[in-house]
């Protein structure tokens, strides 16, 4: 088992993904939430199960160009979301039609909301803040309990997994909103965390393996963290995959990225950080045999 040997492969494979996403983003933009353009939230309860194509039959006759999700516990809810910002008039207007329809009372209109673009784009920021903070904090930690070539190539992955999130969200051009920047940032703990555990390995198998080369000290290093990263990796799945097949659609919206970002998270402290690691240890004794004496 060859993996550090193999890194074009994975690199490549990790390559493509970000050159879709990237491709996907200039062609056809990301789909950005209303928590970031601004728009108009309603949720009514409808009292009773409901095709979706009811309400798009409503919603269509106003061109919102609407989400329109299922909400509440047994489904019996609907959340509108559009980009339009709508009047006090437009969504009484909407919601009458509603009322006919579905013969609903005045207390069916659970809630309404507008959200400005500018309180997204300082979400936006402050995460991207909040990223940068906690990558530069995991940097100089990890260099004060390993070196700082094992922090740098922990930081890479993490960036990594943090991109391929993205680029998925961009070819399937799924809505990126406010549980998704809270999902990204625990996706960058989880990740760490991984990393660290091979990389203590790594450590560890340098010590001990004196006359192996730092490919062959990797692979060791993998293999002996392999199922312990694979095993963590499916009880985490098991209980996020659970709250997404069962939770409420604001559940639903913060798991989906945390199914992606725990897959590339394990991606890629197998198949990314340690080999980064090894190439630059070649490099650099590579570099230094040749250096006159």
């Amino acid at each position: 088992m060859k993996i550090a040997e193999n890194y074009k492969i994975w690199f490549s494979i990790s390559l493509a993904v970000m050159i879709a996403g990237l491709v996907m983003a200039i062609v056809s933009g990301v789909n950005l939430g209303i928590d970031f353009t601004g728009g108009t939230m309603m949720q009514i309860d409808i009292g009773k199960t409901f095709d979706l194509k009811e309400i798009k039959e409503i919603t269509s006759k106003y061109q919102l160009d609407a989400d329109i999700i299922y909400a509440g516990q047994n489904k019996q809810e609907v959340i509108i979301k559009t980009k339009k910002d709508l009047s006090n008039k437009d969504r009484m207007e909407i919601f009458n039609e509603f009322k006919q329809k579905f013969n609903l009372k005045d207390e069916a209109f659970r809630q309404a909301q507008q959200f400005g673009p500018s309180v997204g784009k300082e979400i936006r920021n402050k995460a991207m803040l909040s990223i940068i903070i906690a990558s530069i904090g995991m940097l100089m930690y990890i260099t004060y309990r390993f070196t700082f070539k094992f922090g740098v190539s922990a930081i890479i992955a993490l960036i990594h997994d943090v991109l391929i999130v993205l680029s998925i969200y961009a070819i399937l051009k799924i809505p990126v909103n406010n549980p998704f920047i809270a999902a990204i940032l625990t996706i960058v703990g989880y990740s760490i965390n991984d990393t660290i555990v091979v990389f203590d390995r790594v450590r560890e198998n340098v010590k001990r393996m004196k006359k192996a080369n730092f490919f062959e000290i990797a692979n060791q290093s993998i293999k002996q963290t392999l199922s312990r990263s694979i095993n963590t990796s499916l009880t985490t799945l098991l209980v996020i995959g659970s709250l997404f097949v069962l939770g409420v659609e604001s559940v639903r919206e913060f798991s989906l990225p945390l199914l992606a970002g725990i897959l590339t998270g394990t991606y890629s402290s197998i198949f990314i950080a340690s080999p980064i690691w090894a190439l630059w240890k070649t490099y650099e004794k590579r570099r230094n045999s040749y250096r006159p004496s």
